[in-house]
């Protein structure tokens, strides 16, 4: 049987390899991709001899062009990279040169993913994808954090960009959903305790969802089916 092949972004460390290295065990055929090719190549040596390293960023169109002509099809699409650039801060005093850089990595360096990718998955019948926010969003009764406010708005924006994208691949077999891994022990957070590890495990679910599974939906791991 041909395996799902999935790919990550931003897999390079955290959760983004965490979730990487949980979708190989479940025996996903597996591309990771990191703004840093070296990065990328690391990561993919370490996960097995059969997984697939690439350059992407998210930022730049030709990277993902190429990248997405190179890999070939995509059935499981984790999109992971993003930035906290503006902790600390709040809505008046944020330099809005770090707001204007968090916007262009996390919404639309996400959304040209999307393009180049879901289209593929829509032709075939068959996909998964899952966008990775956060709990610091307005959408779907929660609130937004002041504390890094280009931060939460990119991760507000990015549950608006899932729903929409759900709505157009509604009925093709596409599944789109994000999902609120909660507090992670990452570079963004080191003081954090949870290791990727854990929400890794319910990511690999969202991105394992059978058909007629949730679509369009904000998602943590007590709302995920049983």
């Amino acid at each position: 049987m041909n395996r799902r092949h999935a790919l990550v972004t931003g897999a390079n460390r955290g959760i983004g390899r965490a979730v990487a290295a949980e979708l190989r065990a479940r025996g996903m055929a597996l591309t990771v991709t990191a703004r840093d090719p070296a990065a990328a190549s690391d990561t993919a040596a370490d996960l097995g001899p059969d997984v697939r390293a690439r350059q992407l960023d998210v930022t730049d169109p030709g990277s993902v062009g190429t990248a997405a002509a190179d890999v070939g099809p995509v059935d499981v699409l984790v999109c992971n990279a993003g930035v906290l650039l503006d902790g600390g801060t709040g809505p008046l005093t944020t330099p809005l040169d770090l707001v204007e850089e968090t916007l262009r990595v996390n919404l639309l360096g996400t959304w040209r993913v999307l393009q180049a990718f879901v289209p593929g998955m829509i032709r075939r019948g068959w996909g998964r994808v899952v966008v990775v926010s956060s709990g610091t969003t307005a959408e779907f009764g929660g609130a937004l954090f002041a504390g890094a406010p280009g931060y939460s708005l990119s991760k507000s924006a990015l549950n608006g960009l899932t729903t929409l994208v759900a709505g157009q691949t509604a009925g093709t077999g596409v599944l789109v959903n994000a999902v609120n891994p909660g507090r992670v022990r990452t570079r963004m957070m080191p003081r954090t305790t949870t290791p990727p590890e854990v929400p890794a495990r319910f990511i690999a679910d969202v991105a394992s969802l059978p058909a007629g599974g949730p679509t369009g939906q904000f998602l943590t791991e007590r709302h995920l089916p049983r």
